[in-house]
């Protein structure tokens, strides 16, 4: 099911036992012991917590679980969390404040909030073990000891703070990841089982690459029955064009977005029989006037790369790192009619191709392609080199591939979407949390809010048995209290799944069942515009 990479097997011996351990340390008195888990229930929140599961069918071998467990915790309530500017001693002297640095600066913190009549307790933030990364102690956040029923009285908190020179924001209990809280969680599973499976499962972007839908309007324009928000995507035109996926893409065969180098991406086929997640390598070259020009991409803004990951002439880093975005000054980029209505515009050189002839040659970028047609762009020294070997009228072709390392991906009816960090190999936790990006030495803070907190998650995989299982979990709500990445690679684990992989979560995460959105969008405007989806027709 997984197609395993040799190069990462020696990660495997640092195992993922400490998953489910607290993430925050606090000094307190030593618990009573806990009640055993109820079996085959979820290993979330405190052990005897009450759970159901409803199961309805959606079509002909597809089901949609709902699992509730806990309740509302009424021992929860909203903090007042400080972030804390950076000292000589912290990670990245030049950062912003942060909400979590080393312990010179929080307690440097402490002490002016304490001239200012705020009194505030530190606490140590935990690293749980993964399985490339020992347990260990990011840093330390700063919360004041005063905790508000509500949410309007923390933000007044937070209001007093800024009015005396403080960054500090709003936060609810619940959310701190690997604590016993009482719940409530809200999951939802779709499983598509092959062995009665009838219908297609693949994934959509919808209209073009460089424009977000909702994942009810990708449902939608696909005509499917359930839906799932896919792959991590741009959202912001600083990072590239909106929509446009960060990572690997492949739609029914149709290869439109390169790796990022190292992620792993999930592998689906029409008929759910061989869903997997792989470590997929992208190539691409184009041969203009019997010259070579390796690709860097393809349908991405040229110079932007989104979650880093490409080559070393990027800068800051060749690594995956998530949330961020690489620059490069001098790339060649590869456009077809699929990512948007025009090509980028900008300084550089663009060569359009139709069938295998160069039809024009552009000293600057942007065009707008005729059916059949694709181009190149090029910027710094290798649109220079463009420029002065590719005249029109000169043949010219491009050509790209993906593959497991072994087999091609880009194959008639396959779909690949992008995502990370793996949750569950071989039937066991196994979160790829460093070589993903989601950990991030210089901002602690990222790890701490991204992976270690709980916020609402999607992730997919594949059982035992073959099925399909895409699920969704609401967060970021006092009534829906959401995953950490570890809780997530449990709860994938819970559910059977001996590979797992997380997609985009947050504010993107969302189901649709027969044109109704199932789940509880966390962004204040309600369901989120996103990248790409998959689709159970």
């Amino acid at each position: 099911m997984h197609t395993h990479n040799p190069t990462r097997a020696a990660v495997a011996a640092l195992g993922a036992a400490a998953l489910t351990m607290p993430l925050v340390t606090t000094a307190v008195a030593k618990p009573a012991p806990a009640p055993a888990p109820v079996a085959g229930q979820l290993t979330l929140g405190a052990p005897d917590l009450h759970e159901t599961r409803t199961t309805t069918t959606v079509q002909r071998g597809v089901t949609h679980t709902l699992v509730t467990r806990g309740a509302t915790d009424t021992s929860l309530g909203w903090v007042v969390e400080v972030n804390m500017p950076s000292l000589a001693t912290s990670p990245d002297r030049s950062g912003p404040a942060r909400s979590v640095q080393d312990k010179a600066a929080a307690e440097d913190t402490r002490a002016k909030l304490a001239e200012a009549g705020f009194a505030a307790t530190i606490s140590a933030v935990e690293q749980p073990a993964v399985a490339d990364l020992p347990a260990s102690t990011l840093g330390h956040r700063l919360r004041l000891d005063q905790t508000s029923a509500t949410k309007a009285e923390a933000d007044a908190l937070v209001s007093e703070l800024k009015a005396k020179g403080f960054s500090s924001r709003s936060w609810f209990t619940g959310w701190d990841g690997g604590t016993d809280a009482k719940g409530p969680w809200r999951i939802n599973v779709l499983t598509i089982d092959p062995k009665t499976f009838t219908g297609t499962l693949g994934a959509t972007y919808g209209p073009d690459l460089a424009t977000r839908e909702k994942t009810t309007e990708l449902a939608a324009f696909t005509r499917a029955s359930a839906a799932i928000n896919a792959g991590f995507f741009v959202m912001d035109p600083k990072a590239g064009a909106e929509g446009d996926p960060a990572g690997a893409g492949i739609y029914d065969g149709k290869l439109v977005s390169e790796t990022i180098t190292g992620r792993p991406a999930l592998v689906l086929d029409p008929k759910a029989r061989h869903t997997r997640i792989v470590t997929p390598v992208w190539k691409g070259v184009a041969i203009l006037d019997k010259q070579r020009f390796e690709l860097d991409g393809v349908n991405r803004v040229i110079g932007l790369i989104r979650n880093c990951g490409g080559d070393s002439t990027d800068k800051a880093t060749a690594l995956p790192l998530h949330d961020v975005t690489c620059t490069d000054d001098a790339e060649t980029i590869a456009y077809t009619p699929d990512f948007a209505a025009t090509t980028p515009a900008g300084e550089g050189a663009e060569v359009v191709l139709e069938g295998t002839r160069v039809v024009d040659v552009k000293t600057t970028r942007g065009t707008t392609l005729a059916k059949g047609q694709t181009s190149i762009q090029a910027t710094g020294e290798h649109a220079t080199r463009l420029l002065d070997v590719v005249q029109a009228g000169e043949r010219g072709a491009w050509s790209q591939g993906m593959t497991d390392g072994r087999a091609r991906l880009d194959t008639p009816r396959t779909t690949v979407v992008n995502g990370g960090p793996e949750l569950v190999r071989d039937g066991e936790l196994f979160v790829t949390q460093k070589r993903d990006g989601m950990n991030q030495p210089l901002n602690p803070s990222f790890d701490y809010g991204w992976v270690l907190q709980r916020n609402p998650r999607t992730f997919a995989g594949v059982d035992a048995q073959g099925r399909t299982m895409l699920v969704t979990v609401d967060g970021r709500q006092p009534t829906d209290l959401g995953l950490s990445i570890p809780e997530a690679a449990q709860v994938a684990k819970d559910l059977g799944m001996v590979d797992a992989i997380n997609l985009d979560g947050g504010g993107s995460t969302a189901m649709v069942l027969d044109g109704t959105l199932v789940t509880s969008p966390s962004d204040a405007t309600g369901e989120r515009p996103v990248g790409d989806a998959i689709v159970v027709k």
